[in-house]
């Protein structure tokens, strides 16, 4: 059994870890290993949002600037379909090198926000150091996220499995308390909308794999688990103001254009601690708790269903959003407007 946290990050704890002496997990957990020489990923997401069809060849333009110079290390795309029929598609690019983030957004940026066609763009990029972020996988071998840029895996680990366990993967916490600090700054310019978010919000993209399963899995987790993780997934959508969440959005991957099995709840959040409050306490993830646990229980070494997250809390000047014509209350102009 292994710290998630790794060697060369390790710190004098002056912040105490939530795990308790002589705790041992209930079930196996990794985390993904960068290599020692990167010291800040970013983690950008683009955005396009329209009703019926997008124009025609709208994420070609995108899916040209990642295969360009200094594109990401790891891209992926997911979409979410409103009550109301509005589509949003998300891709989600990853780097370990800031410095060629910062060339390829010089050289592509405009060729994104810059369009005028109709539909709603925007891009929320988030520049975590590696003391900032943590990711935490329920198995080995098929890397999602962040954790696709990284070089190996960490043995079974023992943070994890207990109220707490994400604050103590994150290195930072060994010496910070992680609290929010400051407020938003808005710079507005017609339909175009900047926001610098305060420090320490937190983002989490947690998500869900049942490509593996059998017919018989495959039906308990469609029929006892998604529904419920669905429902508190809507919560915050539309009503998470009230327990710090800013925005959320629930979202299947695509590929080649299609749906597959695959799906991730992306969450920003005041805090941490907000977060955690939600999860530890609110009957929505209670229910969310309790469905996967008897899933896990029911099934399980057996159980093919494959989870994971990454969860960063960033400080003041390493998040950027930027938002054009983007319908009201979308990611954080709701919390703009206030």
């Amino acid at each position: 059994m292994e710290s998630a946290i790794p060697a060369h990050l390790a710190a004098t704890r002056t912040h105490p870890r939530r795990m308790k002496e002589g705790y041992a997990p209930p079930y196996p957990s990794f985390v993904a290993r960068m290599r020692p020489a990167v010291r800040q990923v970013v983690m950008a997401y683009f955005g396009l949002q329209f009703r019926g069809e997008p124009p025609v060849g709208a994420l070609d333009v995108l899916d040209a600037a990642f295969a360009a110079a200094d594109g990401p290390g790891h891209h992926d795309r997911a979409r979410e379909v409103a009550a109301d029929g509005t589509v949003d598609i998300v891709s989600i690019a990853y780097w370990d090198d800031p410095a060629s983030f910062d060339r390829w957004s010089a050289a592509h940026r405009e060729s994104w926000l810059g369009v005028r066609d109709g539909c709603g763009r925007w891009a929320e990029v988030l520049r975590p150091t590696v003391e900032e972020h943590e990711t935490l996988f329920s198995s080995l071998g098929r890397p999602e996220g962040v954790g696709a840029l990284a070089d190996e895996w960490s043995g079974e680990i023992a943070e994890h499995g207990y109220w707490g366990g994400v604050r103590d993967r994150i290195p930072l916490s060994q010496t910070d308390p992680l609290a929010p600090v400051g407020a938003p700054v808005v710079e507005r310019d017609g339909g175009r909308v900047r926001i610098r978010p305060h420090g320490g919000i937190c983002l989490i993209r947690s998500g869900q794999d049942w490509a593996d399963t059998d017919d018989a899995e495959r039906a308990m987790y469609l029929n006892d688990v998604e529904p419920v993780l669905r429902a508190g997934m809507d919560f915050l959508r539309t009503e998470g103001r009230e327990v710090g969440c800013y925005a959320n959005r629930y979202l299947t991957v695509v590929e080649d254009g299609r749906p597959v099995e695959r799906t991730f709840g992306l969450g920003w959040w005041r805090s941490l601690a907000d977060l955690e409050r939600w999860a530890e306490s609110h009957p929505t993830h209670v229910a969310i708790f309790g469905a996967a646990m008897r899933y896990l229980s029911t099934l399980g070494p057996a159980a093919r269903l494959r989870l994971y997250h990454e969860v960063s809390v960033v400080a003041d000047g390493e998040a950027l959003f930027e938002y054009v014509d983007c319908r009201p209350g979308t990611g954080l102009l709701g919390v703009s407007t206030g």
